[in-house]
């Protein structure tokens, strides 16, 4: 039995659901289908929410999920920023943001950031870097829907409106494919 003859039911109820119909059990619901449905699925509907104009803007959602996130998650998405907009202009913008000790470890040459390290990034830098990282490459939200699906936990803290979305994309393509 696929991830669809488990959980089809759960997304018909989706079909063509908007934010403002969210129903009152979506959270369990995103549950039940980040367990069945595989890690890429999820993430194109987290994209979808990233995208939406029901939703805020992509960096804020972004910049809402880093301050949930513990150390390696957050690590994780900084250094998918970090790879798009390259560790000069990151290292640059903490300068000027007064992080001289992010700032010096990137224009030492390290291209990574540790989760020591990233525990000391404010969600605002995320969110102001995540603004610069979609208009240099608007494919940073997918880099981001596919980080993270592998934490769909975090996910659930972009409340109902964006979960809704999310599940409503899935419930669409598959009515579709």
């Amino acid at each position: 039995m696929g991830w669809m003859d488990q959980i089809g039911g759960l997304l018909q109820q989706y079909t063509g659901a908007g934010a403002q119909a969210a129903p009152g059990n979506v959270q369990d619901d995103f549950d039940q289908f980040t367990q069945a449905a595989p890690p890429s699925t999820v993430a194109d509907g987290l994209a979808a929410a990233f995208r939406s104009d029901q939703t805020p803007p992509f960096a804020q959602m972004l910049a809402q999920l880093f301050a949930q996130s513990g150390g390696q998650q957050r690590a994780g998405i900084l250094n998918t920023l970090i790879a798009t907009l390259g560790p000069a202009l990151v290292s640059q913008f903490f300068a000027r943001r007064g992080a001289s000790g992010l700032a010096g470890l990137l224009s030492g040459g390290q291209n990574e950031v540790t989760p020591e390290a990233a525990q000391q990034v404010q969600p605002e830098a995320v969110q102001e870097l995540a603004e610069q990282a979609e208009q240099k490459d608007p494919s940073i939200i997918d880099m981001a829907s596919n980080f993270y699906a592998e934490h769909p936990t975090l996910v659930k803290t972009l409340g109902a409106a964006a979960l809704t979305i999310a599940l409503a994309k899935i419930a669409e393509g598959q009515r579709k494919g």
